[in-house]
């Protein structure tokens, strides 16, 4: 049981549909991060369609809000996934544990598991892949592309193809580098663009892919994140896994 007070918990401002999946004794926390949701507001406009629906310090990775009571409350932010993706985002209660568990994603210690719903059938049922990328920030609209220096590598595994009004295939990814737009761009590379991805994708598939399911969601989710760190002199393993979204088993 986590040493922070079930009323910090019961309490915080989360978005709508964000939901705590586990916490450990040391206010190391997961959360099921909804599609549409920010991972953290980029401005005060953001915050009300953000993880935590306050406001954000971007130097320290942290927000901040106050209790019923007056009292100051911060939660720091351990990584981010785009605003279309869903699934298992981290967080820690103090600044000490923040930068430990920074760390373990710095070392890559960290072991991510995704999956992603793509147009059409890959070739191989697993593979590795490696690529050098190149990533810009250009009017805060990040794009990254595969001519770069930049090491992305991740392990994919096929799960199942369904042949229906579209041909869709179900897969495994895990990332072994933490690159921007990383699993999105690989897809793409491979002729396996992930639906509903409006950057890098297939737009004629996702239009009528969209027009079909009214559905217009980018299928790409964190499923799971695991890791053994180190605190206070002791080892502690977590694991936090955040089923797949209704959107995703409504297709098979």
């Amino acid at each position: 049981m986590s040493a922070v007070p079930d009323d910090f918990w019961n309490t915080l401002p989360l978005a709508a549909g964000v939901k705590l999946l586990i916490r450990d004794e040391n206010g190391l926390a997961a959360f099921d991060k909804p599609a549409g949701v920010l991972s953290h507001p980029n401005s005060s406009q953001d915050e009300p369609r953000s993880l935590l629906t306050c406001r954000y310090d971007k130097e320290a990775q942290c927000f901040g809000w106050r209790a019923a009571d007056g009292g100051e409350r911060k939660l720091w932010l351990l990584n981010r996934l785009d605003s279309a993706t869903s699934g298992v985002i981290l967080t820690a209660t103090t600044e000490k544990l923040a930068t430990a568990i920074r760390e373990h994603y710095l070392k890559k210690q960290v072991n991510k598991v995704y999956q992603a719903l793509v147009f059409g059938k890959p070739h191989k049922n697993y593979d590795f892949w490696h690529d050098m990328l190149a990533t810009s920030n250009a009017r805060g609209q990040v794009r990254t592309s595969l001519i770069g220096n930049v090491p992305a590598e991740t392990r994919y595994q096929l799960i199942k193809h369904t042949q229906r009004t579209f041909s869709t295939s179900l897969i495994k990814l895990e990332p072994r580098t933490g690159r921007s737009h990383q699993l999105r761009v690989q897809c793409a590379k491979r002729q396996s663009p992930i639906v509903g991805d409006q950057t890098y994708g297939n737009f004629a598939l996702n239009r009528s892919f969209a027009k079909a399911t009214k559905n217009k969601r980018l299928f790409l989710h964190s499923l799971e994140t695991s890791f053994t760190y180190e605190f206070g002199g002791r080892k502690f393993d977590f694991k936090a896994s955040a089923p797949l979204p209704r959107d995703f088993l409504a297709i098979y």
